[in-house]
């Protein structure tokens, strides 16, 4: 249990990368560690840590989650992989399609298992604890243990210990981390991004939604207000009507 931002992904990363072998040290393909996070956006954040820390050993990290194409996911465990991040329902939709193998996990990592209890994954996490071997190392990494994720872990791990790298009373997030809150109606919101986004000093922003389909509202809002979400070319210059015939 530790804070955000305190580097829990690289907490179980480095020991994991020590466990797994990569392709020119006898691995088959096969997933020797899996990595359950709650959303896409941990998914590709964590994946890209693992790839980062274990790229001199060329380690294969593939991530796993819904919002995209089956095929290119199914292509990559196909050629083999070492490692596999992933968010629970796209991982169990690949497993009882056979695309996804595994019985070979030796290390098996829940990040912020607080976050799927509140987003109800809990029982496909169960699911997919219940496929993997029964001998295999399992570790949950979260800011907070909350008694059904204390109940998981007692019943899927053998003499569970409970290590806190905090005090009990600490904030969820780190001390240099500052946090605003701005309370606004719905119909709101977007003109109060609009205005965060133009604040000085900035710098790169990132906006999480909930649900996804929030991301297909904000984004077109954000770009009517000439905030792309890349760079765009600029619009031609407006053409005059034509000439009606005489």
């Amino acid at each position: 249990q530790a804070r955000t931002g305190t580097g829990k992904t690289l907490g179980f990363g480095v020991p994991m990368l020590n466990i797994v072998k990569s392709k020119a040290e006898g691995s088959n393909g096969t997933p020797q560690a899996l990595v359950v996070v709650p959303t896409r956006e941990l998914c590709v954040q964590v994946a890209k840590d693992l790839e980062n820390a274990g790229k001199v050993r060329n380690i294969r990290v593939q991530t796993i989650y819904g919002g995209r194409a089956f095929e290119p996911q199914v292509e990559s465990l196909r050629k083999g992989v070492d490692i596999v991040v992933g968010t629970p329902g796209r991982l169990l939709d690949l497993c009882r399609q056979g695309h996804l193998n595994l019985g070979q996990v030796e290390v098996l990592v829940l990040d912020e298992a607080d976050e799927m209890l509140d987003l109800g994954f809990l029982p496909d996490v169960e699911r997919i604890l219940e496929q993997t071997p029964s001998e295999r190392q399992t570790m949950l990494f979260s800011a907070t243990m909350p008694s059904p994720v204390v109940a998981m872990a007692r019943r899927f791990m053998r003499q569970p210990t409970h290590i806190r790298a905090e005090e009990p009373d600490e904030n969820r997030t780190v001390p240099d981390t500052k946090v605003f809150v701005y309370r606004a109606h719905s119909l709101d919101k977007g003109e109060v991004l609009a205005r965060i986004l133009q604040a000085a000093g900035r710098g790169l922003p990132m906006v999480f939604c909930r649900p996804n389909r929030l991301c297909h509202t904000v984004a077109p809002a954000m770009q009517y207000r000439r905030f792309p979400l890349r760079p765009a070319p600029r619009d031609p210059a407006p053409r005059s009507p034509p000439t009606p015939p005489h």
